[in-house]
């Protein structure tokens, strides 16, 4: 770490003061930009897409589970991969049973999707000791769609459309989220963001922001991929409070 500045609270007061006003405006530009997303246009949903779920084939409308608004999870675990990816993981463990009943009571359904096959879906969740809602999108469309997945061709040419833009990629599958909206029997698809557009959900990094060392992602990759590991990988007897 840097070494810091050691002040006399008067000092430090003055500069928190200063700060919270920073807070504050970014407060209102969220807000601010939470409106526009909510303002951005809608599109029909006009594919009959098919999951399948450990009780058999569901639709898409069948996910909303009797609500109006749905948010799509895509998760990071190919066919015959065995475990999902780390950083899908992570995300995953901050979808919480309890948070779920505030969104279901609020008409909100939620749900994980991944491409590989409901039986390798179910040994992970099992594994990982997730409680969510989690179907395959195995042989269908709807990875592809929605820009999470990608052919061997497309791998072959260096290149895919991911998050709005032609970037290099060799990835099968990337991560994302996406927004729905039922109205009667027509869905709509309302939102999608790609790569670190729902980092604020992610409440471990909100914590990891407010103290002295921050995210402190200083190895190769400067991101999660430097210290995250699944839940069920970390060595507790290791580990300690200092961390890296």
């Amino acid at each position: 770490m840097t070494p810091q500045r050691i002040v006399t609270r008067e000092q430090w007061l003055a500069e928190r003061i200063k700060l919270l006003d920073a807070e504050k405006e970014f407060t209102r530009q969220r807000d601010r930009l939470s409106a526009m997303r909510r303002a951005l246009p809608w599109v029909k949903v006009e594919k009959e897409y098919l999951f399948t779920a450990p009780e058999g084939t569901v639709t898409l409308a069948d996910l909303f589970a009797g609500r109006s608004q749905l948010v799509v999870d895509h998760f990071m675990l190919g066919p015959g991969w065995g475990a999902g990816c780390v950083g899908c993981s992570f995300g995953a463990d901050h979808i919480g049973e309890f948070a779920r009943i505030h969104l279901e009571h609020h008409d909100v359904s939620t749900v994980v999707v991944s491409r590989a096959p409901i039986d390798e879906i179910e040994a992970y969740r099992k594994r990982m000791g997730w409680s969510f809602r989690w179907v395959s999108s195995f042989g269908g469309d709807f990875n592809y769609d929605y820009h999470v997945s990608f052919t061997p061709e497309q791998l072959a040419q260096g290149e895919v459309y991911y998050n709005y833009r032609i970037t290099e990629n060799r990835m099968e599958e990337l991560p994302g989220l996406s927004v729905f909206f039922k109205d009667g029997d027509q869905i709509y698809h309302t939102y999608s963001s790609y790569a670190r557009g729902a980092e604020e959900l992610l409440t471990t990094y909100m914590v990891l922001d407010l103290t002295p060392k921050g995210r402190n992602e200083t190895g190769p990759h400067h991101n999660l991929m430097d210290w995250v590991k699944r839940h069920d990988e970390y060595d507790l007897a290791a580990d300690h409070p200092a961390g890296h």
